[in-house]
């Protein structure tokens, strides 16, 4: 007896948006496209920004209010100690973020689906609760943050904080259930922008010791804290959930709905282990592929069409996370400044109150506008990868909207009971670090698969890069989880 099941390429919410999108991307991957004629460089440009976005999108889970927490406790307690964390683990979300729109493209498939394709029932089902489990931790961390901001901003309680951010993020959530993918990049890039301007403002005004920052970026620790804190960090810098969403972004985005790419099929047979259908029609289309012509594997689009696409994906990405970096660091570099040696900044409430103090009124209210910007588009865009990751791996589809309400329960419950909310962050944000290994040992495995991803398959020194970044991440947790055990996370 044979079971089938079928994944439509689609959004977490229905079709995909890309028809909306597909004039970007529809001459590089259709087979029926003629070629392209030798383009100028004015008019490869407007090409190349109108298929910038999805990395942007993805890039909000790196300046989330997490990674508020977690910035401005490093600063204040280790001052310029830590900034080589921030930089290693931007570079590493480029590389993660590439790896994750790159599979995407390619295969036309979501990470999430391509892992829920290759797992059995139990496994797949196990696998998708730890997701689960990182997506909430993420949620977490975004509704606080947004509740912390209109706290500061006009005094409202949290747990009435809490309630208006999710009225918010269940608003922005509409425009993309509504309009499709690209409003929602308006939307949220229109974000990231303000969470820019509301984080970077204090930089230009603060007294940075240029010298001792630069001295931070030699790796050391000093003391078994931070490690936690740098731990807090690399989670709220490399987000699980982000390395999921974003293979959906960008196949949403740039394949559009009438390509013909493979379905994903589960075949299991009495007595036999299920096998992928992409390694069938790697085999099938092994003498094309060696030409260079490797159609069949891609689902009929050209490679010289997705190679398009993916030297496009690799300016989004990049220009997307070093804003996104450039943001963290202005963050430590503003607490190492401003907050050392000042009581009472180990919580976000009183790091903004210090600010305040030292660079003036107008920086507090920008500093307390960009977090609220920053939790708003994050608890959003945590919302649209949880719902990417259910119809992933249970292939069930709920609405987004209705998500956004079942999600928004624990974060609310967690500020009607008093918890510190700056405690609450940092906390997530280890738990999120615990959660990388999971997307990214699988991203790194299905990127090098040639069977999988034909010529777009890692090659030797990526997969190196790719591994070494993932021992990092991994060796990192483990010390964690040592720390943990033994009790020294109080040092």
């Amino acid at each position: 007896m044979a079971l089938e099941q079928r994944t439509e390429t689609a959004g977490p919410t229905g079709p995909s948006p890309a028809a909306t999108s597909a004039t970007g991307a529809t001459s590089a991957s259709s087979p029926a496209a003629p070629p392209s004629k030798p383009r100028s460089r004015a008019g490869t440009t407007p090409r190349l920004l109108f298929l910038l976005g999805p990395a942007f999108v993805a890039a909000i889970a790196y300046v989330d209010p997490g990674n508020v927490a977690a910035n401005l406790t490093a600063g204040a307690r280790y001052g310029y100690l830590l900034v080589w964390v921030l930089v290693a683990a931007n570079g590493m979300a480029m590389i993660i973020q590439y790896q994750s729109a790159k599979l995407g493209i390619v295969t036309g498939h979501s990470l999430p689906e391509l892992l829920g394709g290759r797992m059995r029932k139990w496994s797949r089902r196990s696998f998708w609760v730890q997701a689960e489990l990182v997506a909430a931790a993420t949620d977490l961390a975004e509704v606080i943050g947004g509740a912390i901001a209109l706290q500061l901003l006009f005094g409202l309680p949290l747990l009435l904080g809490g309630l208006i951010v999710g009225v918010i993020s269940m608003a922005i959530l509409a425009v993309q259930s509504r309009r499709g993918q690209r409003p929602f990049e308006t939307v949220i890039m229109t974000l990231l922008a303000v969470i820019a301007v509301g984080f970077l403002a204090g930089l230009f005004v603060s007294p940075v010791d240029w010298g001792e920052a630069a001295g931070g970026l030699v790796p050391r620790f000093a003391g078994t804290d931070t490690v936690l804190l740098a731990a807090g960090m690399l989670g709220a810098t490399v987000m699980p959930h982000a390395i999921y969403l974003h293979s959906s972004l960008a196949r949403d985005r740039h394949v559009a709905p009438s390509t013909p790419t493979t379905p994903i099929e589960l075949r299991v047979s009495a007595g036999a282990s299920p096998e992928h259908p992409h390694k069938l029609a790697a085999r099938r289309a092994a003498s094309a592929d060696t030409a260079g012509n490797a159609t069949e594997l891609h689902g009929g689009r050209a490679p010289a069409g997705i190679r398009r696409l993916l030297h496009a994906t690799k300016w989004d990405v990049l220009a997307a996370l070093i804003l996104a970096g450039a943001v963290n660091i202005a963050m430590l570099l503003t607490a190492a400044a401003n907050l050392g040696g000042v009581t009472g900044t180990d919580t976000i409430a009183g790091a903004h109150a210090a600010i305040t103090a030292a660079l003036g009124p107008t920086i507090g209210v920008i500093f307390a506008v960009g977090l609220l910007a920053s939790g708003l588009a994050s608890t959003s865009v945590g919302s649209y990868a949880g719902a990417t990751i259910m119809a992933g791996l249970l292939r069930v589809r709920i609405p987004l909207l209705l998500r956004r309400v079942i999600t928004l329960i624990p974060a609310l419950i967690i500020l009607g009971a008093g918890v510190n909310p700056t405690w609450a962050l940092v906390l997530s944000q280890v738990f999120l670090s615990l959660g990388i290994p999971f997307a990214l040992i699988p991203l790194i495995r299905l990127t090098s698969d040639r069977m999988l991803m034909g010529t777009f398959a890692n090659r030797l020194p990526v997969r190196v890069l790719c591994w070494g970044v993932a021992v990092l991440i991994v060796a990192l947790n483990l010390a964690l989880i040592g720390l943990t055990i033994s009790g020294g996370l109080g040092g």
